[in-house]
């Protein structure tokens, strides 16, 4: 490595913002984004040559700049602006068009703010024509990794967006909704301006929550805030003691944005994935010696698929045992692979009848257990009797049940690598597998 890329790695700071890759001819050739500058593009430089595209492009590379963001959103908004302006040759050579979001506002009376994924945004152009935006007022990104459902929340705070279904009514509609309309609950939350009850006007819903919004998603976070301000001021002088309150909470959240979430950490932010595309996550939950039950969940590119989570209800486990509950969800599960189960005396439950095709669970790049070396211990054992090479990690929780520490299967080290850059993102596999075991076996308790 260059010695002058050595020291501009050194000085990376630990703060959210987009870094930008040049090559020798000064072309810049890769726009990322990151939660941690320091950690995301030292990630780069370290590990072995790969034929990757996205890898390759680490040879390329000569010089690196980077712009700090005073949060992770302001910066998934920078990257968008940069790659919609400059179209760098490994942005798009690396697009997974599955991950590539956008923000659309309609043209409606109270206009929507949704989200559509490239594909759709594709077909929509194909319908409407490639310069025209339809029914779209404005259409902001693409946004690689946006995790879409945190960041409208996020925006829903942030900006006051409505979801009122009776947004699209015309005005003398409206006035009869004022008087017999309940606020929804929203509005009760203070997050909604009073579209569902007629409390605020087309006129002012653009002022008030489209244009800040807008402004804001074509990076003028400064000018935004200026101009909140003066409107903080100015209602403040004529005695609009409410208004002025909203937008000084409103100013106040914008300065401080909390919004760590808002990248899908499951392999979009990270293109070094080591071809992960799947994860499957397992716990077990009981009361005592009763009540005991397993999950697992998966996780994609995109996050969790949440139709391919699946539950057990323990059936031949006596007494109280998470290791043999565990190797009980793990051969039920492989039965959905056609995975043969040996008779082997260590492994308890056999079983070798072939799954129709359309029950046959794919098989995932890693399995995640939440907890320590026993459950690992045992879980390997099911993997290796019935012939699985699969990489397996288990995350048990330290000393002082704080700290989470990471228990591999087999010591493999690029797997090791990966998991330690990836830390994050299984540790919320392991939370998503606990909130759904624990989710099912209230719901068995209330069945009894």
């Amino acid at each position: 490595m260059a010695l002058h890329l050595d020291l501009q790695l050194k000085n990376l700071p630990d703060a959210p913002g987009i870094y930008l890759f040049f090559n020798t001819k000064k072309e810049l050739i890769y726009v990322g984004k990151a939660t941690s500058l320091k950690s995301r593009v030292s990630s780069y430089f370290r590990g072995q040559r790969t034929m990757r595209p996205i890898e390759q492009m680490i040879y390329e590379v000569v010089d690196i700049k980077w712009k700090i963001t005073d949060s992770v959103l302001e910066a998934i908004i920078l990257e968008a602006n940069s790659i919609k302006e400059k179209q760098p040759k490994y942005n798009v050579l690396g697009r997974d068009d599955k991950s590539w979001n956008y923000i659309v506002i309609t043209k409606d009376e109270f206009p929507i703010v949704t989200t559509l994924r490239q594909h759709e945004y594709a077909q929509k152009k194909l319908e409407i024509g490639k310069s025209k935006l339809g029914e779209y007022a404005y259409v902001f990104g693409p946004y690689p990794g946006l995790n879409t459902k945190a960041t409208m929340k996020l925006l829903r705070k942030l900006f006051y967006l409505s979801d009122c279904q009776k947004r699209k009514k015309q005005n003398q509609q409206r006035q009869q909704i004022q008087q017999t309309a309940k606020p929804c609950l929203y509005r009760q939350m203070g997050l909604c301006l009073g579209v569902c009850t007629g409390e605020i006007s087309p006129a002012e819903y653009r002022q008030k929550v489209i244009q800040p919004l807008v402004q804001f998603l074509k990076g003028g976070k400064k000018r935004l805030i200026t101009t909140l301000k003066k409107r903080m001021q100015d209602a403040s002088k004529n005695q609009a003691f409410e208004e002025a309150a909203r937008l000084r909470n409103q100013i106040a959240s914008l300065e401080r944005i909390h919004d760590i979430a808002l990248i899908n950490k499951s392999f979009v932010q990270d293109e070094q994935s080591a071809g992960v595309k799947r994860i499957e996550g397992y716990d077990i939950s009981n009361l005592g010696s009763s009540g005991k039950v397993g999950s697992m969940v998966v996780f994609d590119r995109d996050g969790p698929v949440k139709s391919q989570y699946r539950k057990f209800k323990i059936k031949s486990v006596v007494g109280q045992s998470d290791v043999d509950c565990l190797e009980e969800v793990l051969v039920r599960r492989l039965r959905h692979s056609n995975i043969p189960i040996t008779n082997d005396p260590n492994v308890r439950i056999t079983n070798n009848t072939k799954q129709p095709q359309k029950d046959v669970w794919t098989l995932p790049d890693v399995f995640l257990i939440d907890g320590g070396k026993p459950q690992v211990n045992r879980a390997m054992q099911v993997l290796r009797t019935c012939g699985i090479e699969i990489p397996l990690v288990g995350i048990a929780k330290g000393p002082e049940r704080k700290k989470n520490e990471f228990i591999f299967g087999t010591k493999d080290r690029n797997f090791i690598k990966w998991v330690n850059k990836h830390q994050d993102l299984l540790v919320r596999v392991r939370d998503e597998a606990h909130r759904f075991a624990i989710t099912y076996q209230r719901q068995t308790r209330k069945l009894k």
